[in-house]
Parts: structure tokens; C-alpha cells; sequence
């Protein structure tokens, strides 16, 4: 069953691993060895979260890659989903003419 609105995976981050650490952004930015305003732009949900940086969150925090590129990718699907009906694509069928490959 797939999740209808996932969050955002900057909003799990800043709620599950930021704040219970009692880090500021900055803080938290210096850990990770990234610019603030970089890791701003993840946690406000204004950027998404690369593999590079699920990679250094699992460095620094412990908190598996993998999970956390799982929430960017139902993130990701979730959002698409929305907007369906706007990709007008018509199915392909192949025709006795054009060979499968």
C-alpha cells in the first residue's frame, strides 16, 4: 500500500535527528560539512535530499542511508502521483510492423 502524502524526508531529518540532538541548523551543517543555508534548503523542504547527503546524515547520526533515500524516493512518487492527469502520454503498442527488442 503506497502512502498518499509522505513528507517531506528534510521534515523527518529536522524533527527525528536535528532537534532531539539539540543542534541549530548551523550546528548541524558544520557536522554534516555542508553550508547552512544548503541544509536549510533540505529541512524547509525547498531542496531534495541527495545521496551524498542521506550518506553524510548516516556518517554523522547513524540513521541509515537507505531509509532515508526510501523517504525521498515515496516523497518523489507521491508528488508525481499528483500530478497524472497533467502527463498526457498514450500507451505504446507494438504493431506485427515493429519487431519487440
Amino acid at each position: 500500500m503506497r502512502m498518499r502524502n509522505p513528507s517531506h524526508p528534510g521534515e523527518f531529518i529536522r524533527t527525528e535527528i536535528i532537534e532531539p540532538n539539540g543542534l541549530s541548523v548551523k550546528a548541524a551543517a558544520e557536522v554534516l560539512g555542508v553550508s547552512r543555508p544548503t541544509l536549510s534548503n533540505l529541512l524547509n523542504g525547498n531542496a531534495d535530499l541527495s545521496g551524498e547527503m542521506a550518506l553524510r546524515i548516516e556518517k554523522a547520526f547513524g540513521v541509515r542511508m537507505d531509509t532515508l533515500m526510501r523517504m525521498q524516493s515515496s516523497y518523489d512518487i507521491a508528488r508525481t502521483r499528483k500530478r497524472e492527469r497533467t502527463i498526457k502520454v498514450r500507451r505504446y503498442l507494438a504493431t506485427a510492423e515493429t519487431p519487440a527488442r
